[in-house]
């Protein structure tokens, strides 16, 4: 027979011993390899091979074919995953030092007969950047599973928390991005050396607890570091000076507030970092406010034993120094200083942050008058609390912008502002706390109607009351005060605002 492009091959003819109906595939012999181009069915096969005769591939299927065989052949089978044995030792550890507090089950799931990846709180993911995974180890057949995120306790409202305290091994979950301890009871010191084995946190939250002991120096220059927060702890020390500087670059949120033993002094540098939230209140935090970061929003160093004037941080004042001051929190919407030994007068750029929304300065030593300038139509304060202080002079107008006003208990005199009555009595101001001082009036029309949503309180001034309803929103501590006795105003008058608030 005739193949064009291969050597003719002898048919082997087993048609005797076959069935007619089914040609032996021996007979297929005599046709052309797969590769030929073109169908070869002899004159002697023809009767033999008939339509049984296979024909060949187009060319590009016989590739998709040979490549789709390939890949079968070069596939391996999945590799099955196991957590590092550094990071279930760990989880072991943890297991073995906190507990539930009663009531809570957290703990529930971490038991033997399931993967340490099914506990609750626990997250893993393939870490392929581990340095000890090497060819060699005895990881190298196998998928390497890390602890990415770990949260301790469940949060819900009427779970009562964790207790025990925390292992030094957790600084070994090298892959930690996120570590979230719920409130509960547990104490003891937080590991020394959390921050230089947990380079990769994003986020620490281990607040509401009972830890004591200094906040970590290791934890200041983290990288990626965005949120810290500590609060509600009994932690004591200095506040590691990178955490408040350029050192942590990506951190964003720091929160060591109630604490009551966090110490030292805020550095001089503060300013040039790129936090946004700030809150180290009731602590025992000393020395003067030094200027704020340009990217702050919220600050709080309430209750503190800072002091010194604010004049360094928002200007106002010569603060020896002969460069300008840095540029001011322009979305700064939250700043709480009350509870502190602040003195001097209040700075009226303090009042001018265009992004302020609540302005708290209650319980320091702030004298003089106050320089309030004219809000801009889109400025309105929520709240604006200045109570408590030496403030003298008399109430700016420009506070009638504020939702709730409190100026009680400082050396006020004069008229309370037509602006500030008038937002009381439209019920735009809805407490207006203005008490123990030496106020002379409050311009109210003859039988006016308070909003039943305003609580204004003018007792203890040198005025007469316009209605009782000027007193109904007074504390009760103390019982209730009407007006101040004539002689303590007249020397106020002859004083210029003097007496005592």
């Amino acid at each position: 027979m005739n193949c064009p492009l291969g050597r003719p091959r002898p048919v082997i003819d087993h048609s005797l011993a076959s069935s007619p109906r089914s040609p032996p595939l021996h007979s297929l012999a005599g046709c052309c390899s797969l590769q030929s181009s073109r169908p070869c069915i002899s004159p002697s096969s023809q009767g033999k091979c008939g339509h049984m005769a296979l024909l060949p591939l187009p060319p590009l299927l016989f590739l998709l074919l040979l490549l789709f065989l390939g890949m079968l052949a070069s596939r391996a089978p999945a590799q099955p995953a196991t957590l590092h044995e550094r990071d279930a030792a760990a989880l072991r550890d943890l297991r073995a030092s906190l507990r539930d507090l009663s009531g809570s089950r957290f703990f529930d799931t971490w038991d033997d007969a399931r993967s340490p990846c099914a506990y609750a709180g626990v997250v893993c993911a393939p870490d392929d950047a581990d340095g000890d995974d090497s060819p060699d180890s005895d990881y190298s057949s196998t998928t390497v599973l890390r602890v990415s995120v770990l949260t301790l306790g469940t949060g819900l409202a009427d779970s009562p928390g964790l207790t025990g305290t925390l292992p030094d091994s957790l600084s070994t979950l090298a892959a930690l991005t996120d570590l979230v301890l719920y409130p509960g009871r547990v104490s003891g010191p937080i590991p020394s050396g959390l921050g230089a084995g947990l380079r990769r946190l994003r986020l620490l939250s281990l607040a509401g607890n009972q830890l004591t002991g200094p906040v970590p120096a290791s934890l200041a220059g983290l990288p990626d570091l965005h949120t810290l927060d500590l609060g509600g702890n009994r932690l004591d020390g200095a506040v590691p000076a990178g955490l408040l500087l350029p050192d942590s670059p990506s951190l964003k949120v720091l929160i060591l507030a109630n604490n009551g033993g966090i110490s030292g002094e805020i550095p001089a540098g503060f300013a040039s970092s790129g936090l946004f939230h700030v809150d180290l209140a009731r602590n025992a935090l000393a020395g003067g406010l030094p200027p704020l970061p340009a990217t702050l929003r919220y600050f709080s160093v309430a209750g503190n034993a800072m002091q010194g004037t604010l004049d360094g941080a928002f200007g106002g004042g010569d603060d020896g120094s002969a460069s300008p001051p840095p540029p001011l929190p322009a979305d700064l919407a939250f700043l709480d200083l009350s509870m502190n030994n602040f003195s001097g007068r209040i700075p009226a750029s303090v009042f001018a942050l265009p992004g302020l929304s609540s302005l708290l300065l209650s319980r320091n030593n702030f004298t003089g008058a106050l320089s309030v300038p004219p809000p801009s139509p889109q400025q309105e304060w929520a709240v604006v609390d200045v109570s408590h202080n030496g403030i003298s002079g008399e109430v700016p107008e420009a506070l009638a912008a504020a939702g709730s006003l409190y100026v009680n208990n400082n050396r006020l005199s004069g008229e309370v502002p037509a602006a500030v009555a008038r937002s009381v009595l439209a019920g735009r101001m809805t407490t207006l706390y203005a008490q123990h001082n030496f106020l002379t009036g409050f311009p109210v029309p003859p039988a006016a109607p308070l909003p039943d949503s305003a609580a204004l309180c003018l007792s203890y001034n040198c005025m007469d009351l316009p209605s009782a309803s000027a007193a109904d929103g007074c504390p009760t501590i103390g019982g209730p005060l009407e007006a101040r006795p004539a002689e303590q105003c007249r020397s106020t008058t002859s004083n210029g605002g003097g007496g005592d608030g």
